[in-house]
């Protein structure tokens, strides 16, 4: 019963901390956003939000909510650019990632512009929207020119209840052939119950600790002349063949 009580208070705590902090820096990001020239500030704002996220993601392993399991980040190749393509379980699957990665710029879905939350910072650190036809394709290009990686959950969405993986859509390998870099595949698996899909944030408390396993795995080069929807069947296959192969591992 204690520890309940004290999981619900760390959790409560976490996000409280967690849209206080990030309501006051995206109402100064939206101040920014008025100013000529804000495209310059971008490397500086992603870095913000990459420290602020491994501030809370420390917070969290350290309260005991989570225990994150890295695979395969240390090696070097990770930090060269690339389009990262991950499964997307959970609500914080970007926030883990992006703690992780230095440099990397995330696809957002055009709805978050309404989010008072998130859109602000979004815009203001250059990731690209990816609902917005060829002008997310040509900036997500330039990212990858520029150095940084691309972080896209080829889903469109969490993956839904019961499913290993949602059907993958092909857009993130016309990027990384037009860019010429690599697509880093990376598998998440955690319990079903961290923020799925169906569930709000606010409407219910996982069983703590929750544990999650990231694990970076095989990387592709895709040759320009590649059907993108070719290379999103294959990228499905791997990724559904990862998942299932160490489902029986995964938590309940």
């Amino acid at each position: 019963m204690l520890k309940r009580i004290y999981f619900f208070c760390a959790s409560l705590f976490s996000w409280l901390f967690f849209g206080v902090c990030a309501l006051a820096f995206n109402f100064l990001c939206a101040v920014l956003l008025l100013l000529p020239g804000r495209n310059r500030l971008a490397p500086v704002i992603a870095g913000i939000i990459r420290r602020y996220f491994i501030i809370w993601v420390g917070w969290m392993r350290v309260s005991g909510l989570i225990r994150i399991n890295w695979r395969g980040f240390a090696d070097e190749s990770m930090r060269r650019p690339a389009v990262l393509v991950a499964n997307h379980p959970s609500l914080l699957d970007a926030v883990f990632l992006l703690s992780r990665l230095p440099g990397a710029v995330c696809v957002f879905k055009s709805k978050l512009l309404r989010n008072p939350f998130l859109a602000p910072a979004a815009i203001m650190a250059g990731y690209p929207m990816g609902d917005v036809g060829p002008d997310f394709i040509r900036t997500s290009v330039r990212s990858l020119v520029a150095g940084r990686t691309l972080l896209i959950f080829p889903e469109g969405t969490r993956t839904a209840s019961g499913a290993v993986l949602n059907p993958v859509k092909p857009g993130f390998a016309l990027i990384a052939a037009k860019a010429g870099v690599p697509v880093q595949l990376v598998t998440i698996r955690a319990n079903r119950s961290l923020l799925p899909r169906e569930r709000k944030w606010w409407s219910f408390l996982p069983p703590f600790p929750v544990t999650v396993e990231i694990c970076a795995d095989s990387r592709l080069m895709i040759p320009p002349d590649r059907d993108a929807r070719e290379t999103a069947t294959l990228v499905q296959d791997r990724l559904t063949t990862a998942l299932t192969r160490s489902l029986a591992s995964t938590p309940a």
